[in-house]
């Protein structure tokens, strides 16, 4: 039994999501096939997207992003040493691919008002080595897209959207992961759709689309458009086992995209019914005066339509935020960090020798003060939220 009454997620799968993943299974082709193949032209075509291939999962699909920038088929490739600069309020795995393709990660505050890339701070750690910037839209936020633009404009810059958190996330009309050179989504259990394990990676380049493809199937020369060229040039070897490039496997199943296309179809209903939950509970805290006084709930930047997954809150510096957080799990409220905090806290990057002195007074504000708690799909009701509003008056 759950112990909690406001759970982080609510059960994910419906009936009709189980029912497509029943005709796969019946069907005997598990793998990675023609649903998949639906799923990637159905988010191409939504989210008008040049390119989209279905990975394992959103941190696959930032490994893929950078190996991409670095693979020696790449017309512009990025050499060891490059700087990609990147929030310190960050996932693991939007970090460690940075490294682990032998660039250098710089980093960046960020600003406390959308909980994204400060973009006064990034305008200041560009130097002669930055190459890429790796920007992360937190819990279905963004920063100001059309200034951001103008600075990777300006500088020459390559642009990767962490998009994991913020699928369906619209910025003047556009949607998120449409506007960088690559995009990486996720359809883990707790995000805005799910697969059970799952991501998206897109690019609006033709030979990255190709590389990427290599990349995720064992560097496979299987599907890719000079699949024939390459065969011609190697016919010592079985044409169906060409090893073009390096890989890995990335590869997701259909299993698994017949679920992410089942619930991607009603993306715009989950997004429509988490915005009406958000403003229901929004609008009786706000009712609670001395209360609000020791919260701060983030809104969406200017020309921004969210896609919210959770509700990010940060507690005034008076409130002991670890003694706050024990009382209200205890009392059924279920929460976590607002993605990891401030990643330069984390022991991995002492380890790695990552250490930087730099000020980043607001990344530990949210690491310090901040965390979130659920949004579900299925409609509130006003006992729960009364309950849920007692709960934090009782842990304040």
């Amino acid at each position: 039994m759950n112990k909690y009454f406001y759970p982080l997620i609510e059960n994910p799968y419906r009936k009709s999501d189980i029912n497509e993943a029943l005709k796969v299974l019946k069907s005997r082709r598990l793998t990675i096939g023609p649903v998949t193949d639906k799923f990637q032209n159905s988010f191409t075509k939504k989210l008008g997207s040049k390119f989209s291939l279905m990975v394992n999962s959103g941190s696959s699909a930032n490994l893929l992003a950078l190996q991409c920038l670095i693979n020696p088929y790449r017309k512009k490739r990025l050499k060891p040493g490059d700087e990609v600069l990147i929030p310190s309020l960050c996932w693991s795995t939007s970090l460690w691919p940075i490294i682990q393709s032998g660039l250098k990660p710089k980093f960046v505050d960020i600003d406390l008002d959308s909980l994204n890339i400060n973009l006064n701070d990034l305008k200041k750690k560009i130097s002669k080595k930055t190459k890429a910037i790796l920007i992360v839209h937190v819990l279905g936020n963004c920063v100001d897209m059309s200034e951001l633009m103008r600075i990777v404009k300006k500088h020459n810059l390559i642009l990767i959207e962490d998009t994991c958190e913020s699928l369906g996330t619209k910025y003047k009309n556009k949607y998120l992961g449409t506007f960088g050179d690559f995009s990486s989504f996720s359809f883990y259990s707790s995000h805005q759709i799910s697969s059970g394990e799952g991501g998206m990676i897109c690019c609006k380049n033709n030979d990255d689309h190709e590389i990427i493809k290599s990349l995720r199937a064992h560097g496979w020369s299987r599907g890719l458009k000079n699949e024939k060229k390459i065969a011609a040039a190697n016919k010592h070897l079985d044409s169906r086992f060409i090893f073009y490039n390096s890989g890995f496997n990335l590869r997701s199943t259909d299993i698994a995209a017949s679920i992410g296309l089942n619930q991607f179809k009603d993306i715009d209903q989950f997004i429509k019914k988490r915005s009406i939950n958000r403003d229901k509970i929004l609008k009786i805290f706000k009712k609670k005066i001395k209360m609000m006084k020791y919260l701060s709930f983030i809104d969406a930047n200017n020309h921004v339509k969210a896609s919210w997954f959770g509700i990010p809150i940060l507690l005034s510096k008076k409130i002991n935020r670890n003694k706050f957080l024990k009382k209200i799990e205890k009392l059924g409220v279920e929460t976590r960090p607002i993605i990891s905090g401030n990643f330069l806290k984390q022991p991995s990057i002492k380890k790695y020798k990552l250490n930087k002195k730099s000020n980043f007074k607001n990344s530990d504000i949210v690491n310090n003060h901040g965390f979130f708690i659920g949004l579900p799909t299925s409609a509130i009701s006003d006992k729960n939220i009364k309950k849920l509003v007692g709960a934090f008056e009782k842990s304040l």
